[in-house]
């Protein structure tokens, strides 16, 4: 870390102590992105990423006490917000190493007895603190809340297949594997067919369908063609009235699974309103922003400058996050929302240990309090030449959560 990030860090921590009611900046890593440990809006409450490390900063040695470690310190930042674990709707998990799989599921049976969360898994390159981190969200008002199961599916004691709220619904990531069998199809079409049909069957046991959908994250491995994907994703939505979506390739996924799909739904689809900017056309695969009430969920953005011979023609992480930054701005202000209104951020970059580069410019965008934030380089570094064009290849995108009046949440500093 350079002497000048050093420097911003630490006065990051002390400006964020100093908001109303907020969390100090996340300094378990320098390779993390600095957030608050957590921020309410519009009734829930978002957890930052959280590694493995205990108070007094180490971690240990067995793959399940890493795992119940980092539940443990959710479960701390939700009890300083007034909350239980019994709040918790929603964990996303991210494994360094997927065999851990079975070890993660027993972690989280032992946690979570009765109605455990919806949860997403997935197997990535790098995380802040190996060999895994999880983020959550709670939601304040438990009225409402219900455990989802899709009839004829066996159920699992780690996770539930949804969890619904008073307005939302929250999808575990939904595997290309047949539910029953565990069965992996031949094909990616048959893959990709089966994990929609399963966030389609979650819905359907909720009483919604794929209308009430505000955000996706589709997951895929290199075996699964861009192309197949987007081709039998869009045949499930209405045209220009998508999903946001966040389309990640990721190392892995659980259980020899290629292709997985994981959400938020609305349940009341007078809640639900795209938003896209007047001069970007209608896409077949992702709305730039949709609401549910006054929860803004917007798809993932990189550096790509939009319009005739758009692209990235940045070679650095810093430069492509500005122009990210520009493009996220400009889906914020179609809401009549800005940065500081944002809850919640995923950062995806192409090499970890870039994290300084780009915390520098990102934290510049915000007023106040960070938001909660998670940090993860997903796949191996990939090949920086420009191509014949003089176009680069992604080296970050973000996603985010934006709530019209959010608030911090009264939680401790990250550890």
């Amino acid at each position: 870390m350079t002497s000048h990030f050093r420097l911003f860090a630490l006065l990051a921590v002390a400006w964020a102590s100093l908001q109303p009611r907020s969390a100090a900046s996340q300094a378990t890593s320098s390779l993390a992105v600095p957030g608050s440990s957590s921020v309410e809006g519009a009734g829930y409450l978002y957890i930052s990423a959280q590694g493995p490390h205990r108070a007094d900063g180490t971690s240990a040695n067995k793959f399940t006490d890493q795992a119940r470690q980092c539940l443990d310190n959710i479960k701390d930042l939700v009890e300083a917000a007034g909350l239980t674990m019994n709040h918790v709707v929603y964990i996303q998990v991210y494994l360094q190493d997927v065999s851990h799989y079975d070890e993660l599921n027993n972690a989280f049976a032992a946690y979570f007895p009765k109605d455990p969360p919806a949860r997403s898994v997935l197997g990535v390159a790098r995380v802040p603190e190996p060999p895994l981190q999880m983020n959550a969200v709670a939601v304040r008002d438990r009225n409402g809340k219900q455990s989802v199961a899709v009839p004829g599916w066996p159920a699992s004691q780690a996770y539930s297949a949804g969890m619904l709220t008073r307005d939302r619904l929250f999808v575990s990531t939904m595997l290309g594997r047949d539910p029953v069998t565990g069965t992996v199809p031949q094909g990616a079409a048959a893959q990709v067919d089966m994990a929609l049909d399963g966030l389609a069957a979650v819905l359907t046991a909720a009483g919604l369908s794929n209308f009430n959908m505000v955000f996706v994250n589709p997951y895929l491995t290199a075996d699964i063609p861009m192309r197949i994907m987007n081709e039998h994703y869009a045949r499930r939505f209405e045209f220009g009235n998508t999903p946001g979506r966040a389309t990640i390739q990721v190392s892995s996924l659980p259980e020899g699974a290629h292709i997985a799909y994981t959400g938020v739904a609305v349940r009341d689809l007078s809640q639900r309103l795209a938003i896209r900017p007047k001069n970007m056309p209608p896409s077949p695969t992702a709305s730039p922003c949709v609401f549910a009430g006054d929860t803004l969920y917007c798809s993932a953005k990189s550096g790509f400058i939009p319009g005739p011979n758009g692209g990235v023609y940045f070679a650095s992480t810093a430069d492509q996050t500005r122009q990210t930054m520009r493009n996220l701005l400009d889906n914020l202000e179609e809401a009549e929302m800005n940065f500081d209104q944002v809850v919640s951020a995923t950062t995806y970059l192409d090499d970890l240990a870039e994290s300084p580069q780009y915390s520098a410019i990102y934290a510049k965008y915000f007023k106040g309090a960070l938001p909660a934030q998670t940090t993860v380089q997903q796949i191996k570094s990939g090949d920086r030449k420009p191509n014949a064009e003089g176009q680069y290849a992604d080296l970050e995108q973000m996603s985010l959560i934006a709530v019209r009046h959010p608030k911090a949440s009264n939680s401790k500093p990250a550890q």
